[in-house]
């Protein structure tokens, strides 16, 4: 409800004794004060007329409006492109987790090791909204967990860089393939090849990293890519595939046997995997085009004096006829380009002639559509005398100045205003000194 409230403009000092009632009388008398209406504003005056609107308690419309934001948050989260959710994932036991796709359950299988930890949180957000056991207990499934702890899982795993990492290194939904025969006869060579090494660089520990190129790289950029890539240094581990160690601390042999099982599977995998890498570039560089070419120039230059004379010989007949061939081209350019200039020049000045023709028209017609500015029948001195103005003013100015005086007369049927073109144009040359005073008379009369 809107209130009135008396409001002092400046503050007074004010004798001892006076009473609160007295004070406020006085300074409003004093200072002039106005009145003003003080309205209700904010989130806590629209709280509590929702509360008022709706009849609700405190604890009711704080309720009401918790579900509100909890309903809104789920929405925008389902509103967000996600990936479709296999039956068989939904259905995997929690404790098999090691056999699962972390990034899978959490959506984001096409971003994979590119995925950022915002990503990750909000993936993991969506699905706990989608797949919490309250919500699920709430729509009659009960003792239905088990997908939700493979979320939180998955999450614990990639929210870790140290378990990330130990899972990126053996994700092999990540790695690409090398192309077949088949994919190299149809596609391009180095896309094809370059999109494997991407995908193995993720491994290096040593950056930047050099690609593989295109048909267009150096000798010097293939070698460092083939050098680099034969000396690897990946980070790649393999522990995530341990065997768990027992947590049994009366059996220390099992638990040492266990750790040397597995370091030793690590160091076997390991093997396998530099092996695997350097397959990799062992059938890339057999068909490599570019080291084929770069051997056949290496061989080239044993013979580099024959090749220059037969180079060079070669270049000088091509040169030749190269520039026989452009003389007789510049020639024929030059003589096409005069043929069309002298045809554009040509009707470039007919052009012209038939404008200044046509605009000279339109002035001789200017002074006949004002009947040569007489009432009634004109004579022939009269026609005379105006068009023979009208020629003066015509000899006196250029085609350009013609056509802006036509321009000027195009559409006029009043006789006074032709006549006042006419006139200041008669004027304007008068004052140019390319008339003499005088010698227009009917124009200007």
């Amino acid at each position: 409800m809107a209130t009135t409230a008396v409001v002092p403009t400046p503050l007074l000092a004010l004798p001892e004794g006076w009473t609160a009632e007295k004070d406020i009388q006085i300074i409003g008398k004093l200072s002039g004060a106005t009145q003003r209406t003080l309205e209700p504003v904010g989130p806590y005056f629209l709280a509590h007329a929702r509360r008022a609107r709706h009849k609700r308690t405190f604890s009711e419309d704080d309720r009401i409006q918790a579900q509100e934001r909890a309903k809104k948050v789920e929405n925008d989260e389902e509103s967000e492109i996600s990936e479709p959710e296999d039956p068989m994932m939904l259905a995997r036991d929690a404790k098999d987790w090691k056999q699962q796709d972390h990034y899978k359950v959490l959506g984001i299988s096409k971003y994979r090791w590119k995925a950022t930890e915002e990503q990750i949180k909000r993936a993991h957000r969506k699905k706990v909204l989608k797949h919490h056991p309250d919500k699920k207990a709430a729509a009659g499934r009960t003792d239905d967990d088990n997908f939700f702890k493979c979320i939180q899982k998955a999450t614990e795993v990639l929210l870790d860089p140290i378990k990330r990492r130990q899972f990126d290194s053996v994700d092999e939904e990540a790695d690409v393939e090398p192309p077949t025969k088949k994919q190299l006869q149809k596609g391009n060579f180095y896309k094809l090849w370059g999109n494997v090494f991407k995908s193995e660089a993720r491994f290096s520990k040593n950056h930047p990293v050099p690609m593989l190129g295109d048909d267009k790289s150096t000798r010097e950029e293939v070698e460092n890519f083939y050098n680099f890539w034969y000396s690897f240094d990946s980070w790649r581990s393999f522990e995530y595939l341990d065997e768990d160690v027992p947590d049994d601390n009366e059996n220390r042999d099992q638990k040492r046997h266990t750790e040397r099982k597995n370091a030793n599977a690590r160091k076997k995998k390991k093997a396998e995997d530099n092996a695997r890498l350097r397959k990799l570039l062992d059938d890339c560089s057999a068909g490599d085009e570019r080291i084929k070419r770069f051997r056949q120039e290496a061989n080239a230059a044993k013979n580099k004096k024959r090749l220059e004379k037969e180079a060079a010989e070669k270049k000088a007949a091509e040169d030749a006829k190269a520039a026989k061939e452009a003389a007789e081209k510049a020639a024929k350019e030059a003589e096409e380009k005069a043929k069309a200039d002298r045809e554009a020049n040509k009707k470039a000045k007919e052009a012209a002639k038939n404008a200044v023709k046509k605009n000279k028209r339109v002035l001789r017609g200017s002074v006949k559509d004002a009947n040569y500015f007489v009432e009634g029948d004109a004579s022939p001195a009269t026609i005379d005398a105006v068009l023979g103005d009208v020629e003066l003013i015509q000899g006196k100015i250029e085609a350009e100045e013609i056509a802006d005086l036509a321009g000027k007369l195009n559409g006029l049927k009043v006789a006074d205003e032709i006549k006042s073109v006419w006139k200041a144009e008669a004027e304007r040359l008068i004052g140019a000194g390319k008339i003499k005073e005088g010698e227009i008379k009917a124009l200007t009369a």
